[in-house]
């Protein structure tokens, strides 16, 4: 996979004039993306001494809208209580993330990114920004904002699907 030119599946010849690309060429290129994404991942996992889960973790609070909650990481994850702290302790042990309770609420406890291990992940994911930047550039902007609105609208999506082993 990785080092070839990606290929673009074939069954857009299988649409109708006018239609797109149909559902199974989204569905394929979608899975190649996804093993690409898993890929780099889990060699950043192995590079930090982490479990995959626990990368998987750090993009959780890192991509969070507002500062994450081990109960919030629990129903993203789809862990138990007790993977999520063990998860966390490991996290805290290796540098990568600080927990802190809430001012207000002393209950609630937030997840912090430490700044230190977010440039150790800049470091090690900078080829991917680079090689997401020159494919971006290969689309007119009309394309890039179609694309982004295309992967936020499937992300909002498969967000609303329910888990099934919670």
């Amino acid at each position: 996979m990785s080092g070839s030119q990606p290929s673009v599946p074939s069954h857009e010849d299988s649409t109708e004039a006018g239609s797109g690309p149909d559902l199974q060429s989204f569905a394929v290129a979608l899975r190649r993306l996804n093993g690409e994404f898993t890929r780099l991942v889990h060699d950043f996992a192995h590079a930090q001494g982490l479990h995959g889960t626990d990368a998987a973790a750090l993009a959780a609070i890192l991509d969070a809208e507002a500062p994450m909650t081990p109960g919030r990481l629990k129903e993203h994850l789809g862990l138990t209580s007790g993977a999520v702290t063990a998860c966390l302790d490991r996290l805290e042990r290796a540098g990568h993330v600080r927990r802190c309770r809430d001012a207000a609420d002393r209950r609630v406890v937030h997840l912090y990114y430490e700044e230190d291990a977010r440039a150790a992940a800049r470091a090690h994911f900078g080829p991917l920004a680079r090689a997401t930047d020159r494919a971006r550039a290969q689309l007119s902007e009309d394309d890039q904002r179609a694309a982004l609105r295309f992967l936020t609208l499937l992300s909002s999506e498969l967000q609303a699907l329910p888990v099934r082993n919670p």
